[in-house]
């Protein structure tokens, strides 16, 4: 296969096309879309029949899947999660968050596939962090450095919303004390590129851990505000058969909730990674 990418903006994201991802990848094919992931940090191929079984076995060529512990997944394929308005509260996603920030190994990546969109909205929109974290001035990078946040999985997924029914009550209970609160760098070294990036978002980070709480309140409405500012992001409309791949290290992204009652029904594989330092 010959991949042609096709850049979309200056801060990230990239089309990608000249590749079938419901075929197994060569390492030469495989080894060409990672290098892509590291230059564009979000890729997108259009016109993908995959099936969940397809999905899952693209994601575990870039590593170990995750099982979410909240959200349904495909019954016979579990490392893809569900996300179908028709079925599950989604408000979570229209957030500006990086994924499952509450494990002690945040995720690697993701890659999620368009299967029913509306006619119109539902868009999905990507921030660099690294392209936040270059913007910085001097003086604010050196204070961010060294210093830690913590991550709560129970900031985009209450008790209120997730905790309706016993069964429901029962998972959130259980997946509240196996993911207790836990600290990550403010700035994020990428572990293959080396670089920089800001490593907060509204959807999981609740305070930096070394200043006093209002400090910690005026710096993450401070970061949260320019980690999403339009430069450093791109927004997606998709079309079914979409396929969505991007950097979970070094990006944030938004699931636009603007087109209900219609249905939007997607699959994501997720990608465990690693201890971010």
């Amino acid at each position: 296969m010959s991949l042609i990418i096709t850049p979309l903006s200056p801060a990230l994201g990239a089309h990608i096309s000249g590749v079938d991802l419901s075929r197994p990848l060569d390492a030469d094919t495989r080894d060409a879309i990672e290098q892509a992931l590291l230059a564009h940090q979000v890729l997108f191929f259009r016109e993908q029949a995959i099936t969940p079984r397809q999905q899952a076995d693209f994601a575990a060529r870039f590593g170990d899947l995750h099982i979410h512990p909240i959200y349904p997944n495909v019954p016979d394929t579990p490392q893809v999660l569900v996300l179908d308005t028709a079925v599950t509260d989604v408000r979570d996603n229209a957030i500006w968050h990086t994924d499952v920030t509450f494990l002690p190994t945040p995720a690697l990546g993701a890659v999620l596939a368009a299967k029913q969109v509306p006619v119109f909205g539902g868009d999905t929109l990507w921030a660099s962090g690294i392209a936040a974290y270059e913007a910085l001035s001097e003086p604010l990078k050196r204070l961010l450095d060294g210093l830690t946040a913590t991550h709560d999985f129970t900031k985009s997924f209450p008790l209120a919303r997730f905790g309706s029914t016993p069964e429901d009550l029962a998972r959130w209970e259980a997946t509240r004390k196996a993911n207790p609160p836990i600290s990550h760098p403010v700035i994020r070294t990428h572990p293959v590129s080396g670089r920089k990036s800001l490593f907060v978002s509204d959807g999981f980070t609740t305070r930096i851990n070394e200043l006093e709480e209002l400090e910690s309140e005026a710096i993450l409405k401070l970061l949260f505000a320019h980690a999403t500012r339009p430069e450093f992001t791109i927004r997606w409309r998709w079309q079914e058969g979409d396929v969505a791949f991007w950097d979970n290290r070094v990006t944030q992204h938004y699931a636009v909730d603007d087109y209900r009652p219609q249905r939007r029904v997607m699959h994501r594989a997720t990608i465990l990674g690693d201890v971010p330092f």
